[in-house]
């Protein structure tokens, strides 16, 4: 509405029927109507423009693109070339989400201890039967093959039934002792910091999909805020034709709709009433949906069972982890053999049989892993760590709930600020030569 009404009244000058301007200096000679009117569009565009290119340079891409021929540590620039501010810092933004999921939304400790170890047990008996039959086989093969290939079957049978009913407690013990000292075994930081640093795209669909509306908000509002200042502009140029007045309102188009954007949508921190309205930003607003997005990109992507279960494994803590395996290993061995241990040190030796003890417990610890993927689905549904960041980051206060996105955008903002503002300038001065490049011959205004 504003739009049409000062543009139809600048038309309405420049085609003469206000006469009392005619002393201005404005005359048919120099611009035209749809000079003025496309002012604002262009400012829209402008707007838009810049606050795309804003995004874009925050998420891509993933790699230096470029010739890298200097550039800082960790900045997203070099000397000719450009890395995604997100993908540049994964390293520091996964340790962000981590602070925040460690210090306020998750106690591992409590989260393991959800785990009832009986449970555990439980769910892993087929696979520790399958395996205790292939261990015994292959030790006996190698230690006694004579003695084991005439042993009877329903003889061999029964050792695996004894050897599974010792496994029950083994894994209730093995378990009980982890949930114990988790801290010693799993490094959780290293973890989710290791996964975006390999999956750089990672920490970017986290951002992407936790502020999707506030993203689609910054694309439009570029246009809608870039058009409300080419409106001004379009009033400004009418009045006075400077020629830095469209490379110097595009500069500025280009600053305040990227930094207006930017503020709508993490300020007023809390909520302020305004007559009959509250007004709060935008991402604020939607801290239940947000918190239902973080919570499933996470738990699907970092934190479900299988990545917990390759960072005890494979993590800097693994030799702790298989060092508590292997001494729960050898007790475990002592009990499922403790029977036989007349019979086969008169066919083996004490030494040999000692040797055969280690054998056991080692293929044991070797071995339990390869299995370890039968307790994924329990224990997916026993820590619930979805639901518990879920509710957690729901009742996060504002100012602990706008550090979920804040940073994406923190970090480098006035850079992309300022790639806003060159980048309007630049289309100001490319206006100023082609839409308006006639205006030269536009006669001064008279002395007065």
């Amino acid at each position: 509405v504003a739009y049409l009404c000062t543009a139809l009244w600048v038309a309405q000058i420049r085609i003469g029927s206000w006469t009392d301007f005619g002393n201005m200096g404005f005359n048919d000679n120099c611009y035209e109507w749809w000079q003025f009117f496309i002012i604002p569009i262009i400012a829209g565009f402008v707007g838009w423009g810049t606050n795309v290119l804003a995004l874009e340079m925050t998420f891509k891409p993933i790699e230096f693109f470029g010739i890298e021929l200097f550039r800082i540590k960790d900045q997203p620039w070099g000397l000719f070339g450009w890395q995604g501010i997100i993908p540049t810092k994964a390293e520091k933004m996964a340790s962000i989400c981590f602070e925040l999921m460690t210090t306020r939304l998750l106690n591992i400790r409590e989260i393991f201890n959800r785990l009832e170890p009986e449970k555990f047990s439980e769910v892993m008996e087929d696979g520790v039967l399958l395996l205790m039959d292939e261990i015994l086989d292959e030790v006996g093969m190698e230690y006694m093959p004579d003695v084991w290939r005439k042993l009877p079957q329903d003889v061999r049978d029964e050792m695996v039934v004894v050897a599974h009913q010792a496994s029950d407690e083994f894994l209730t013990a093995f378990m009980t002792d982890m949930q114990k000292h988790v801290d010693d075994v799993l490094d959780m930081k290293q973890m989710t910091v290791n996964a975006c640093i390999q999956n750089k795209p990672l920490i970017n669909k986290i951002f992407q999909e936790c502020g999707d509306k506030e993203f689609r908000f910054i694309r439009l509002s570029g246009f809608y805020f870039g058009f409300l200042f080419g409106c001004v502009q379009m009033v400004i140029w009418f009045f006075y034709t400077g020629s830095w007045i469209l490379p110097l309102a595009g500069f500025l188009v280009g600053w305040a709709t990227n930094w207006l954007a930017l503020k709508v949508i993490f300020r007023p921190l809390n909520p302020v009433k305004v007559g009959c309205f509250t007004i709060q930003g935008l991402f604020l607003l939607r801290q239940k949906e947000v918190s239902e997005t973080f919570a499933r990109v996470n738990c699907v992507e970092i934190l479900h069972s299988e990545a917990v279960w390759q960072a005890i494994l494979t993590g800097p803590l693994q030799k702790n982890f298989f060092a508590m395996l292997r001494a729960h290993s050898i007790v475990f061995t002592e009990k499922m053999i403790g029977g036989l241990k007349p019979f086969a040190v008169a066919a083996l030796g004490g030494a040999r049989f000692a040797e055969m003890k280690e054998d056991i417990a080692t293929k044991i610890s070797e071995k339990l892993p390869t299995i370890i993927d039968q307790s994924y689905a329990y224990m997916t549904e026993a820590l619930d760590m979805e639901n518990t960041i879920r509710e957690k980051m729901q009742g996060l206060s504002p100012a602990e709930f706008e550090g979920v996105l804040h940073p994406a955008f923190e970090e480098d903002e006035i850079t992309l600020i300022m790639v806003g503002a060159i980048l309007g300038l630049l289309v100001g001065i490319l206006q100023l030569f082609t839409v308006f490049s006639g205006g030269s011959n536009c006669p001064a205004p008279p002395d007065r």
